[in-house]
């Protein structure tokens, strides 16, 4: 018989961490934060091997997994300059008159010549290609991009021109290529603190896409079963009878079996692993009691490799433990159907 019930470093053998394939595109309209995550260290990579001018990172840029818009997007969210703040500035002749951006890179002066920007043009997400489903799509460097990329890369420091010192603050990326230890820290650091700003609704709405995606998947595998998301289980309650206990999915077989399903596929470190721990022994007790199942989903860089104790605590009081992929639900339900014909 299969175990069921893993301990974390079984669990670790099969996460996944990072969203599934199959979820991309689903999450992409709601926060891309996912992606920029999962593509992070290849981002760093490209500036780390663009130390020997200040546009070789053009060398790298659409040969891997991150393509122009992806690059772009990157250095978008680390200077803090979305479409719509960027889409303020244009015509940027305003700020270059002859169309060129004269900057100091590692003491050496330097002169780019705009090729778009100059010009009247739209910046918003949707015209740079860096909206949702176009970066899951992937589109290759175009003229506007790298006018915007080299302004957010080394217009913090461009001489000689009238560019806002407010916009120029944010566009120092540049001046840590070189320095891979800074680099790495500058941006590991920045995703930590824009991912702790991500909360309420676009948190909710990607635990939803999790917890719909086990559902999904279970009445592919069960179709005679019943799932619902945000359920309660009969005789199960926190507050002696007053209140009934939630559990992220509900599943009901056709003998009337009930399995309770918490998913935690969390994309920043937060609370929410470190409540569904606290609840762990005790909402097992009372789902054994009533005579039940209580079965966990968890996956996540941020939950298996930071969460650690959080996660083996949830291990010690789960019937079944499995990650985010279509094979590990694929586990839960074998266990659903055994112990439903118990």
């Amino acid at each position: 018989m299969p175990k069921y019930a893993r301990t974390l470093d079984e669990l670790k053998g099969k996460a996944v961490l990072h969203w599934p394939n199959e979820l991309i595109e689903r999450e992409a309209s709601i926060s891309v934060l996912p992606l920029l995550l999962k593509t992070q260290d290849k981002f760093i990579s490209i500036l780390n091997l663009s130390d020997s001018s200040p546009d070789s990172w053009k060398k790298f840029v659409d040969v891997s997994e991150v393509k122009g818009n992806l690059f772009l997007k990157h250095l978008m969210v680390l200077s803090d300059l979305g479409g719509e703040a960027l889409n303020k500035y244009p015509p940027f002749s305003v700020y270059f008159p002859d169309g060129r951006m004269n900057y100091v890179w590692r003491e050496k002066n330097y002169e780019y010549e705009l090729k778009v920007i100059q010009n009247d043009v739209s910046l918003t997400n949707s015209a740079l290609r860096v909206d949702g489903k176009r970066l899951i799509v992937g589109f290759p460097l175009d003229a506007k991009m790298e006018d915007v990329i080299m302004l957010l890369l080394h217009g913090g420091s461009s001489v000689g021109d009238t560019l806002p010192e407010s916009f120029k603050n944010k566009c120092e990326i540049g001046t840590l290529i070189g320095d891979p230890e800074e680099l790495e820290k500058f941006v590991k650091q920045s995703y930590i603190r824009i991912s702790r700003q991500i909360g309420g609704a676009t948190a909710n709405s990607l635990g939803q896409i999790a917890q719909d995606f086990v559902i999904e998947k279970l009445r592919e595998i069960l179709p005679t079963w019943e799932f619902n998301r945000n359920g309660t289980l009969p005789g199960v309650s926190h507050t002696g009878g007053r209140t009934e206990t939630n559990f992220d999915v509900i599943g009901k077989s056709p003998n009337d079996r009930y399995f309770g399903i918490e998913v935690s596929f969390q994309f920043t470190t937060n609370s929410t692993i470190e409540r569904k721990a606290g609840q762990a022994q005790a909402r097992q007790a009372l789902v054994h009691d009533a005579g039940h199942r209580i079965c966990y989903v968890i996956d996540g860089a941020g939950n298996i490799n930071i969460r650690e104790a959080a996660v083996r605590t949830i291990c010690r009081y789960s019937d079944c433990t499995i990650a985010l992929s279509t094979e590990e639900i694929r586990v839960l339900a074998n266990f659903m159907e055994e112990q439903a014909g118990a």
